[in-house]
């Protein structure tokens, strides 16, 4: 057994043993049909958009899949590459869950990509819940998923969504029917607990997350642009500039693909 084996049982192992006995029987009983949660993989994405959900979805035991539109690793934003384990072509038609990460500059790239849209469209269409972290709910609004939805985004982009159809909400984790999307980054251990007690229950998402302490005491109030301040924020805004033109670029082109007035 390797070490990615290993500590995969080991936080399996020591879930079940947090399971209130009716959280247990749960389990037990989808053993053999666990949750096939499909995560979009694409050059530039935040990994950490990736790993903080998928982390959950792991010690849930569900049925990982990474959908990519080759199998060629693909490159993070920290430079260590992600394996997919399935193309666009061979990648599930029928998924509990669609997920999409973000990275700007790659998901700019995926919302301009006909190839990359169709597939979520397609996959979206179809899945039991559609989701995403930071930049990701720009990929699924290029997509037309987002049409009639609240979401949320990253706070410098969110601001982009209803050119795609969606109502804007600058909240944490918004959850709109079956749609689920969150803010930036770090937002992605909040929304795969919150999905974890959609797919499971709360008192299993409470355990999880007591499994993982996920209990955030960050150093500084700087975590957004209220708590952050004008000067700080300007900053960030002056550095992204390029890339958020971009977004709105292919936002807007989006738009008029999908007939958005």
């Amino acid at each position: 057994m390797d070490r990615r084996a290993f500590n995969s049982s080991l936080l399996a192992g020591s879930l079940a043993g947090l399971l209130l006995p009716g959280a247990r029987a749960q389990q037990t009983a989808h053993s053999a049909g666990k949750p096939v949660i499909g995560l979009l993989v694409y050059p530039g994405m935040i990994l950490l958009d990736l790993t903080g959900p998928l982390t959950v979805f792991n010690i849930m035991q569900a049925d990982i899949r990474l959908m990519a539109a080759a199998m060629a690793p693909v490159t993070t934003d920290v430079g260590i590459p992600v394996a997919p384990t399935h193309s666009f072509e061979t990648a599930p038609a029928e998924l509990d869950v669609l997920f999409v990460p973000g990275g700007l500059k790659g998901t700019v790239d995926g919302m301009n990509d006909p190839r990359t849209v169709d597939f979520l469209a397609a996959r979206g269409e179809r899945a039991r819940f559609v989701t995403s972290v930071c930049t990701g709910s720009l990929l699924l609004g290029a997509a037309g998923l987002l049409k009639g939805y609240n979401a949320t985004s990253h706070w410098y982009v969110r601001d982009l969504l209803p050119l795609m159809g969606a109502t804007m909400v600058a909240d944490r984790v918004v959850a709109d029917r079956n749609h689920i999307t969150a803010g930036g980054v770090t937002a992605g251990i909040d929304f795969g607990l919150a999905l974890a007690a959609k797919l499971t229950s709360e008192d299993t998402a409470r355990r999880i997350q007591l499994l993982i302490e996920y209990d955030p005491q960050p150093p500084f109030a700087a975590g957004s642009p209220e708590r952050a301040g004008a000067d700080a924020t300007n900053a960030v805004l002056t550095q992204r500039a390029p890339l958020i033109r971009q977004a709105e670029q292919a936002s807007r082109s989006a738009g008029a693909r999908l007939g958005i007035p």
